[in-house]
């Protein structure tokens, strides 16, 4: 079987879209998975509906050994490669394939490194991309300027811009765009800090950072879409059905959603508009980051623990269990939503989008997994909605309330390994609480306390909230009921009586 690339294509006479030649106008840091299927997806969808025409030169910003190879598989296909996004629409199963063909080549930031600089010489160049994970962005000092590279991706990006002002610093409009899609608050302005650290460092001097602040846009973006990547189980029969061999397939979920704050500027720069694309330019990205922290991953949270314990192994077993499902949507509609910044509708929509996205026919997507690092989660994704929803009301919401004390339960645990806290849950299946050491050895000291004394140890555990929740009206009492009415009857029955509206048996 052949590999993809634009002569097999050519032999079968496919008669899809693909765009062979055109500028490189897109420099992009980060070759994996996410990316391909969201990004790239995106500019593929620009290029045939807009006219964007332009390439994106992926570029690996690791020292992995395995990075090269992954490029010269890149490079052997041309750049093309097979994209699955897979889901319901309106409650329906959808399965849409496209071959991208954006991509012009890929290059190692180790193995290429002139090729990578080289890119700065190039007038049509405009944007910059990144995902280069959420430890990516960061200030190393150790970082000089005439390494090649330097460890640190800002520092790498530092060099580039560098590179770009001296050749066309003169020029208006030769400066780049930057949109960076690690998963951390305020990537664009937490990028843009990291690479004047180092202009300052490197001595590089006033009319470069000058350069920076005018002809260099940092934005600061939002992205959301769940990415599976190669479908290994399915890699085989795919490949037959294509008639090439891929080595790069990609899968992901229909839903996406980027939001970028920039000047109104870009919406001409980048016509996503124009491509019908769910992209969305404001000068303030934050409440749309609210939104998506406090729906999306504050109801996997609030959900995955007490699920877990129930018997549920993945999202969409869930939203097929009556009980679970009406305690997730009183939990979204009627708690979170009420808390949010943006317009009602706009969030409803959201959440309605949110709860199909749990539905996916072909996501597995574990509960235990939803589950890791639960501790912290709790407090970015659920605590502010908590805190949101007394201040607004003045009582407590029954069940971000109740999923304080199914977190509870599922930290409980009885043996401390090297991998986490092994724990039982409701059907006696025994499993590893993953979390930081400090919150698992505190669990562990805590396993025989009695329900009054663990709640109180848990809720006024500063290092954990960042505040004492037994300040918080009825909260430490509250949970103590819901704890106790776990151990006895299972998380179920909380749930139950919580979507029912009948509290009346969870009174001590």
């Amino acid at each position: 079987m052949k590999l993809l690339n634009y002569q097999t294509l050519k032999e079968q006479e496919y008669d899809g879209y693909l765009l062979k030649e055109a500028p490189e106008r897109v420099l992009q840091f980060g070759e994996g998975n996410f990316l391909r299927a969201f990004a790239d997806c995106f500019i593929d969808q620009m290029n045939e509906r807009a006219g964007f025409d332009g390439k994106v030169v992926l570029v690996q910003p690791n020292a992995r050994e395995s990075s090269c190879g992954t490029a010269d598989r890149m490079n052997e296909q041309e750049g093309l490669y097979t994209l699955y996004l897979r889901g319901l629409a309106d409650g329906q199963r959808v399965n849409e394939k496209r071959i991208i063909s954006c991509v012009s080549r890929c290059l190692n930031m180790y193995r290429d490194y002139d090729s990578v600089m080289a890119c700065a010489e190039n007038p049509d160049l405009r944007f910059i991309l990144c995902n280069t994970t959420e430890a990516g962005i960061v200030y190393d000092p150790s970082c000089g300027r005439y390494d090649t590279p330097p460890a640190s991706y800002p520092a790498k990006l530092t060099q580039f811009l560098y590179r770009r002002f001296l050749l066309f610093g003169d020029t208006a409009g030769k400066g780049f765009v930057i949109l960076p899609c690690e998963l951390i608050e305020n990537n664009g302005q937490t990028l843009k800090q990291c690479v004047l650290r180092y202009s300052r460092q490197w001595k590089m001097g006033a009319p470069f950072l000058q350069w920076l602040e005018k002809e260099t846009i940092f934005c600061s973006t939002l992205v959301d879409r769940i990415v599976t990547g190669y479908p290994t189980a399915e890699a085989e029969t795919l490949e037959r059905e294509n008639g090439y061999r891929d080595c790069l397939m990609d899968t992901g979920e229909l839903f996406a959603s980027w939001i970028i704050e920039g000047p109104e500027t870009l919406k001409q720069e980048l016509p996503a508009a124009q491509a019908g694309l769910p992209v969305r330019f404001t000068y303030d990205h934050r409440p749309y980051r609210e939104r998506k922290v406090r729906i999306l991953n504050g109801a996997h949270t609030l959900m995955a623990p007490g699920a877990f314990l129930a018997g549920q192994k993945i999202v969409r077993e869930c939203m097929q269990e009556p009980v679970i499902r009406a305690f997730l949507d009183r939990a979204v509609y009627d708690e979170i939503l009420p808390t949010l910044s943006l317009p009602e509708e706009e969030c409803r929509d959201f959440a309605a989008a949110v709860i199909e996205r749990f539905q996916n026919p072909f996501i597995d997507h574990s509960l235990l997994a939803i589950s890791l690092n639960s501790t912290s989660k709790w407090r970015t994704r659920l605590l502010p909605s908590l805190e949101g929803f007394l201040k607004t009301f003045g009582y407590l919401p029954e069940c971000i309330t109740a999923s304080f004390a199914f977190y509870l339960a599922f930290c409980h645990g009885t043996k401390l390994t090297d991998k986490g806290l092994l724990s039982r849950r409701e059907n006696g299946d025994v499993y590893t609480v993953s979390d930081d050491r400090q919150v698992l050895n505190f669990y562990y000291t805590h396993r025989r306390d009695s329900t009054e004394e663990l709640v109180r140890a848990v809720c006024g555990n500063l290092s954990f909230w960042g505040r004492d929740l037994t300040e918080l009206p009825g909260f430490e009492e509250t949970v103590c009921r819901y704890l106790d009415r776990i151990r006895a009857h299972g998380v179920l029955a909380v749930m139950r009586q919580i979507s029912d509206g009948d509290a009346s048996l969870l009174k001590r």
